[in-house]
């Protein structure tokens, strides 16, 4: 059944509406006092959902699942279609990846939303300005695919995968949550002046369906620029949109402003799946000892709320944190003003006690569900006129000096389809030299150019070229250079 289907009518009493099943997943570390604390409160504020419990974290890698989620979490999900996540750790000499990512990897949860907003009686260095924003990070490619490969024993590759698709889902999702939240501006925050065809890839797409959104004002600024405007003028941001590592930085940089990562909340959103959870890590050093702050898990699990449709509820419980924050009073000590601070049940009986209670600092925000553009399950291609196949990139392995690599590559290209162009070393060309200072390791990246155009996929002269190059030199990697509608699909030398 579809997610909306699920959904309860806002105009529905909450005492009549059915209950929402959700997957709770506590944690590790102070994850189950943290979800046990955040369950008090929404259930004393009459929140009608239906608790599933489900492990993921340091104890499935215990036990050997190396995703660090068991079939029966993931299943759980499945069927609930939202759940609700404490922090998870990935134990040293356990598992092959982070549970964090595997979960949003296999429910393609592409868009993580982190709200970046002044808390009252919070005090930081930014206290007074009215930051008010959301980072929305695409979730599952850049960097993070984790396609990784070490190309000479002191030479590692990481493939940073951009696509079209994926950049137009994470700039809808920018633009769905503006519409829903009333905002006004989307900024679209790439490195696309240095990576121009990854990077490049988000710039372009962004403003394409941008402009699709007339109501919304919308720019681009370089990522670096970004993060430094964010901490001389944070209030001038709405909405910013980014890729997955960019994204990752720039959203820790931003719950800085307003108090850290511990009052942090944050959603993970997929077109069948959505799963909320605090940002924080599991604090092993005070796990057990009733001094975990909730507030993150909390203020994640009112997104949940809005995102099942229970905006009455999250508004109640919202402001019944507000109006604890304002009086100051039974704070964990990460948060209190003065003295070591209350126990995280003492928090939350405060919290409780508060519901009812509307504060009169924090600005009413009216909030509307996400309107996200359901996506097919194809497998999604971009069509051209016209492809070109230009030439390859090969990379080879050897410590000789590039004039000696030339004459050999150039040599050996003698006879074939191709031409030696152009030798790099970490992206500076060395060959043929064009002076300055380089220097040089053991992996090299050699273009060869088609003599003349060449029919179909050019397969057999491109093996050609390879068994040629193999005779003397060790390659690990190949990339084809084409052109798509006489555009250059690859970076220029």
């Amino acid at each position: 059944m579809p997610l909306k289907d699920r959904m309860p009518d806002p105009a529905t009493p909450p005492g009549s509406r059915t209950k929402a099943r959700v997957t709770a997943i506590p944690g590790d570390g102070i994850g189950p006092e943290v979800m046990r604390a955040t369950r008090q409160v929404l259930d004393a504020a009459g929140a009608r959902l239906e608790w599933e419990e489900a492990l993921a974290g340091a104890e499935a890698f215990r036990r050997g699942i190396a995703s660090g989620a068991p079939r029966e979490t993931l299943d759980s999900i499945e069927r609930n279609g939202v759940a609700l996540k404490g922090p998870l750790e990935t134990p040293v000499g356990y598992g092959e990846t982070s549970a964090n990512v595997a979960l949003r990897k296999t429910f393609e949860m592409y868009g993580n939303i982190r709200p970046v907003r002044e808390l009252p009686g919070i005090r930081t260095p930014f206290s007074g300005r009215g930051i008010d924003f959301v980072v929305v990070r695409e979730n599952v490619e850049d960097l993070y695919a984790g396609i990784e490969y070490m190309q000479t024993p002191g030479v590692a590759l990481g493939l940073k995968l951009i696509t079209e698709p994926g950049c137009e889902r994470i700039v809808g999702l920018a633009a769905a949550l503006a519409a829903a939240e009333g905002r006004r501006k989307v900024t679209v925050a790439t490195k696309a002046n240095i990576m121009k065809l990854t990077e490049g890839m988000l710039k372009r797409v962004g403003e394409r369906v941008l402009m699709e959104h007339p109501a919304l004002q919308h720019e681009h600024m370089i990522v670096d620029n970004c993060a430094h405007q964010m901490v001389i003028r944070p209030e001038q941001f709405d909405v910013v949109v980014m890729t997955n590592m960019n994204g990752d930085i720039l959203s820790d940089l931003a719950a800085g402003l307003v108090g850290g990562l511990g009052v942090a909340p944050s959603a993970n959103l997929g077109d069948r799946v959505a799963m909320f959870e605090a940002v924080h890590g599991s604090a092993p050093q005070i796990a057990g000892k009733g001094l975990a702050n909730p507030t993150a898990l909390l203020l994640s699990s009112l997104m949940m709320l809005r995102h099942i449709g229970d905006f009455a509820t999250a508004r109640r419980v919202e402001h019944a944190l507000y109006v604890t924050l304002e009086e100051g009073r039974e704070l964990t000590g990460d948060i209190a003003r003065e003295g070591p601070g209350a126990s995280t049940g003492a928090f939350v009986d405060r919290v409780i006690a508060n519901l009812g209670r509307e504060s009169a600092l924090v600005p009413a925000r009216e909030y509307r569900p996400i309107a996200l553009r359901q996506w097919p399950q194809v497998t999604w291609s971009r069509a051209v006129a016209s492809r070109e196949m230009a030439g390859v990139d090969v990379f080879i392995e050897t410590d000789q000096d590039p004039e000696t690599i030339g004459g050999s590559l150039a040599a050996m290209a003698e006879g074939s389809a191709f031409t030696l162009t152009a030798i790099g070393s970490r992206g500076a060309q060395v060959w043929p030299a064009t002076g300055g200072h380089s220097f040089l390791v053991d992996q090299f990246r050699a273009r060869f150019l088609f003599r003349t155009p060449p029919e179909g996929d050019a397969t057999t002269a491109i093996t050609d070229l390879l068994q040629r190059i193999g005779r003397e030199y060790r390659w690990m990697h190949l990339e084809t250079l084409q052109r798509f509608d006489g555009v250059a699909g690859y970076s220029v030398a």
